[in-house]
């Protein structure tokens, strides 16, 4: 039996920077969106208040350090970090990850994920379209430059690796303007620097990520372009593939009678894998619930009744697709996404019974 192996996506947003300051005011993190949540419905479940790790800075070693024994001791092999590179060297959130990576604490394993996109509109808070900053892709010159500036986390000897070479997650790939080219020269540089190459996975959120291809068809076509894995997320599942009738009414409710569009984790998590994910170059997705609106308010999507019976039941589906594969890989989304309720973090409701339903289940 091959080991097991589960990362978890993680939020470096828990810090202030100056473009938050500028945009939400002083001070702001993503606890500022928690904070602030509201009821939107009966039992709603908001606001949501962080237990063990409580109101976390990620400026504090001490905290970094005790979210990666949190995670050692659930089973959990590293964190993913999310990496925010937007062109022209422009990079936000870094400091957290530029910290782990200088003062080599925690000695936990870690690899990262490109979020490739524009910051804009409901998604990141606001109450309009409007473009906060760009992803830019400016050329070759600034793929370099990207490669650089990552490379010496690819050679800590902490970095996640599958086939001896390190891991890279990208968030968009069909936004790249030639990801065959990308990874051509990132693949060629890593050799260069003593690298055996780089593991690239591709992300895809939803079908609006791959214009309404049959998930089949996206595998062959990304593999196809040198990628070496594709993870499907699928959080909204049931959302694309509810009939028409419901999209209409959610429709009607969300956008005359300002409520959230609800849906329940019980029925969405079938979604959530599917046969394609037993297929060995596809990753599945762990999903820790799901309820926006402490970002986007009423205009947010909800996944209620979701508790750890359930969760393990999805447990249960994921561990079926991977059982039989030579490397079982998982990735969670999310250790840390509060503000998005996508989070394995113990919270003051259920305080670790996410995280034990994950080592009961994956623990070897």
């Amino acid at each position: 039996m091959g080991k097991i192996r589960l990362w978890a996506l993680y939020l470096p947003q828990y810090h202030p920077i100056k473009e938050n300051n500028k945009w939400w005011g002083e001070g702001f993190t993503e606890w500022t969106n928690v904070g602030k949540a509201k009821k939107y419905f009966r039992n709603h479940y908001q606001p949501r208040v962080p237990a063990d790790l409580g109101y976390y800075d990620l400026r504090v070693p001490e905290a970094r350090e005790a979210q990666a024994k949190m995670a050692k001791e659930h089973g959990i092999e590293g964190f993913i970090y999310w990496h925010y590179w937007f062109g022209n060297g422009k990079r936000l959130l870094e400091r957290p990850f530029n910290e782990v990576l200088a003062s080599g604490k925690p000695d936990f394993p870690f690899a990262l994920a490109w979020a490739n996109e524009s910051w804009k509109g409901f998604a990141h808070g606001l109450k309009n379209r409007n473009v906060l900053i760009e992803q830019a892709y400016p050329g070759e010159a600034d793929i370099v430059c990207h490669f650089n500036e990552v490379l010496p986390a690819f050679k800590d000897n902490r970095y996640i690796q599958v086939d001896n070479k390190p891991v890279f997650i990208i968030y968009k790939p069909y936004q790249l303007p030639d990801p065959m080219g990308f990874m051509k020269k990132w693949r060629n540089l890593a050799i260069e620097n003593g690298l055996n190459g780089i593991y690239f996975i591709a992300q895809i959120q939803s079908s609006l990520d791959h214009k309404g291809k049959s998930e089949d068809d996206v595998q062959k076509e990304l593999i196809g372009l040198g990628f070496d894995a594709v993870n499907f997320v699928r959080t909204n599942g049931w959302l694309e593939e509810r009939p028409l009738v419901k999209k209409v009414r959610d429709k009607i409710l969300n956008t005359i009678f300002k409520r959230p569009i609800i849906y329940s984790y019980k029925t969405n998590y079938k979604h959530f894998t599917k046969e394609i994910d037993k297929n060995d170059n596809i990753i599945p997705s762990i999903i820790t619930g799901w309820d926006h609106t402490p970002r986007s308010g009423r205009r947010g999507y909800v996944m209620k009744k979701f508790t750890p019976k359930v969760f393990a039941e999805h447990l249960n589906v994921v561990w079926n697709s991977i059982k039989d594969k030579k490397e079982k890989i998982v990735i969670i989304k999310s250790w840390n996404e509060w503000a998005e309720g996508n989070y394995l973090e113990p919270d003051l409701k259920y305080g670790k019974s996410f995280l034990r339903e994950i080592k009961e289940k994956f623990d070897e």
